[in-house]
Parts: C-alpha cells; sequence; structure tokens
C-alpha cells in the first residue's frame, strides 16, 4: 500500500520552487562538510604544525660561539697587560653539545607520536562534523515531508467543515460535533507547528557546513541499512582507537627519551688564542663526556615514571577498546530498535488506521456514524502518519549515524 500517494506531489512541488538555487543532497552536504570546515583546517595546522616541529626534533644543539681573555695577570708589573706574560691571551672558541643517538632517536619517536595524536584528533573531528551534517541534512528533509503531509491532511479535514456547520444548521448534527471538529483541526495545526520549528532547528545545524542561507533538503534519502558485520570489522580503524595508540606511541618514545638519559652525551670545543707575537698564538682542542653516576636518585626515578605512563596508555588502549565496542553495540540496538518500531507502524497500524478511515466514511454515508467519527478517524490517520515519518527518520539517522562513525574512512 503506497501510503505516501496524497502527499508526495505538494513534497515535490515544494522542491522544485526552491531547487535551483537552495537544494542540496545528503551526499552533496557530506562533501561540504569535508570542505573549508574551521575545525578541520585547524586540524590541518596542527599536523602541519606537528610535522615542522619532527624536522628538527633529532637535530644537534646550536653550537655555542665563546669569546674572552684567559690568565690576564691583575697584579705585578704585567698587570692587565694581555701581551705581557705567555699564558695571557685573547680567546674565542666555539662548542659543540653532542647528545648520545638514542636521546635523538627517542626525541624524533616522541615527535612523530604527536603527527599521529594530531592527524587522529583531525579524524575524530571529521566524524562528528559528518555526523552532525548528515543527521541534520536528515531532520531538515524528514521535516520538509511531515510538513507537506501535515499540511495536505489538515487541508482535507478544513474541507469537511461546511459540511459540519450545514449539518449542525439542519439540526443532522448536535452543535458539540463543531467543536470536536475544530479540535482535530487544532491538533493538526499544533503538528505543524511542531515541525516547523524541528525544520527551524535542521536548517540551522545544516547552515554550519554549508553556505546556502536558506537549504532544501533534496533528493533521495539514504537507506535506513547498515551491514553490521562490515562495521564490526573496521572498528580496529576508529579513530577514537588510533587515537589511543598514538599515545601509547607518545609514551613510550617518553620512556625511551628517559632511558636514554641513562647514557652519556659528549661535547667538543675548539678554542683560537692571541696572544704576543713573541709567543706565538695558540688552539686548544677539547672534549667533554657526561657521567650518569647517580642513577638511583636521577635518571632511575624518571624511567620508572615514564615506564609507568607508558603501561598506564596500554591499559587505556585496551579500555578504549572495549568503550567502542559497547558503544557500538548500543548504537546498533538502538538502530534495530528503530527499525522494527518504523516498519511495524509502517506494515501493520497504518493498514489498520486506513481500514478504520475508509470504513467510518462508508457508515456515515450510509447513515450509520456521525461526521466526527469521520473527522477523527481520518485525523488519527494523518496523525500516524507524521509519527510513521518520525519513526523512519529515527531509523534513518541510525543508520547514518553508524556508517559515519563506525564505517570506514572515505576518501
Amino acid at each position: 500500500m503506497n501510503w505516501r500517494i496524497g502527499w508526495v506531489p505538494f513534497s515535490a512541488l515544494l522542491v522544485a520552487q526552491t531547487a535551483q538555487a537552495q537544494s542540496v543532497g545528503y551526499e552533496e552536504t557530506l562533501a561540504a562538510a569535508r570542505a573549508e570546515q574551521p575545525m578541520l583546517e585547524a586540524g590541518a595546522f596542527r599536523i602541519q604544525a606537528r610535522r615542522d616541529a619532527a624536522e628538527a626534533a633529532d637535530e644537534l644543539p646550536d653550537p655555542r660561539v665563546r669569546a674572552g681573555v684567559m690568565n690576564l695577570p691583575v697584579t705585578g708589573p704585567a698587570a692587565f697587560d694581555p701581551y705581557a706574560q705567555l699564558p695571557t691571551q685573547l680567546a674565542v672558541g666555539v662548542e659543540q653539545e653532542i647528545p648520545n643517538l638514542a636521546r635523538r632517536r627517542a626525541r624524533y619517536g616522541l615527535a612523530g607520536s604527536e603527527i599521529g595524536i594530531a592527524e587522529a584528533r583531525l579524524g575524530l573531528s571529521e566524524r562528528s562534523i559528518l555526523v552532525d551534517a548528515g543527521t541534520a541534512w536528515i531532520g531538515l528533509y524528514y521535516a520538509q515531508q511531515r510538513l507537506a503531509l501535515a499540511r495536505d491532511a489538515l487541508d482535507g479535514l478544513r474541507d469537511f467543515v461546511p459540511v459540519a456547520v450545514s449539518a449542525v444548521a439542519s439540526g443532522s448534527a448536535r452543535p458539540a460535533e463543531s467543536l470536536a471538529i475544530r479540535r482535530e483541526l487544532l491538533e493538526i495545526e499544533d503538528a505543524i507547528t511542531r515541525i516547523e520549528a524541528a525544520r527551524a532547528t535542521a536548517r540551522a545545524r545544516l547552515q554550519r557546513y554549508i553556505a546556502e542561507s536558506e537549504p532544501v533538503a533534496a533528493g533521495a534519502a539514504p537507506r535506513a541499512t547498515v551491514d553490521p558485520e562490515g562495521l564490526r570489522f573496521t572498528l580496529e580503524a576508529n579513530p577514537q582507537l588510533r587515537l589511543a595508540d598514538a599515545e601509547q606511541r607518545r609514551a613510550e618514545a617518553a620512556a625511551d627519551l628517559a632511558r636514554a638519559e641513562k647514557r652519556p652525551d659528549f661535547g667538543v670545543s675548539v678554542t683560537y688564542g692571541h696572544r704576543n707575537p713573541d709567543f706565538g698564538s695558540a688552539v686548544s682542542v677539547m672534549g667533554s663526556v657526561t657521567l650518569p653516576i647517580f642513577t638511583d636518585r636521577r635518571q632511575n626515578p624518571r624511567i620508572a615514571a615514564a615506564e609507568a605512563d607508558a603501561a598506564a596508555a596500554s591499559a587505556e588502549r585496551v579500555d578504549r577498546l572495549r568503550a567502542i565496542r559497547a558503544r557500538f553495540e548500543a548504537d546498533l540496538a538502538a538502530w534495530r530498535s528503530a527499525v522494527q518500531q518504523w516498519e511495524r507502524a509502517r506494515d501493520e497500524l497504518l493498514p489498520l488506521a486506513h481500514d478504520r478511515a475508509e470504513l467510518e466514511t462508508a457508515s456515515f454515508a450510509a447513515g450509520r456514524a456521525d461526521l466526527v467519527d469521520v473527522i477523527a478517524a481520518k485525523s488519527a490517520l494523518a496523525l500516524l502518519e507524521l509519527e510513521i515519518l518520525e519513526r523512519e527518520q529515527m531509523a534513518v539517522e541510525a543508520a547514518a549515524t553508524l556508517s559515519l562513525t563506525y564505517g570506514e574512512d572515505r576518501p
């Protein structure tokens, strides 16, 4: 049974009137949500910043220039004369620190993990935006459909008002029946008011992601079907889990950096000393090495703390995977429930409501029913059709949320 025959033409006309300037489809909305979004642009800048920083993560420290006077006498006949004695010299030199290779590699690994964290956070932001934009479009689409249906139903019920007035005037109907008819009309009008508010809300949400000032949802809605096993297979690739992996790598890199502090660092310096020409100038070359000899009080506590942080990050990853799986199963159950309620109302309740409306109309024509019974049946049918659209919207939104939240990344 095609229960949308009465309102599809009105909806098609509504969309056709605005399709040229402001209509937008579901896939167009998702594409627009990926482009020119400030949050995604900020995430891309953060990734680039981490990559730029990683390029210098394992570089040597800047060399240090030293200059001054060495062994200058301050007493006696040669006081403050830089050329009077052999050891006195005007010195200038360059000093370079050389951290051990393990420290440099750990720093590079730490910088790389920061890139992974920024990328995972960008993936999370993109999925959040897609879910919000997709459900906003779906909300606008079904608000338009419900509004068209409600207005058609209201117009149909208003056709009965002159009949009711005539029946009351002729004495074939009680005056209270006209009040009952008005009550049914008010119930439809209240539904229209609620739907208009829902449409405005969905439109406002959608305007965040697309350039249209008054967008109209055009085209077909996404299907209310999902592939549970396929989605379950992709849970390991979820951005939340990738973020946990990146955080674990950062903690492990921090532990490597702490352990590298137990290895000695090196340094080298070259100094040129200008002296009295009678003594000749001098060059000095010196090397240095750090001595991590008090590791129990210095390096070991930091290593233990970093290793504890790495163990905590590993445990948090396990917990996050469990949370993702639990939330997925809960969302899957909500989707199944929404689909079942929609299908039950569409396949079982709607035929009953249609039969009631037809029987009441036939009984009224035969003089065995009052007009108010006919209007009540038609009003109940219209309200049920609105409810079925709401249930369909819930099923479609649940399916879209599952696909966009847990599905594979789109190109």
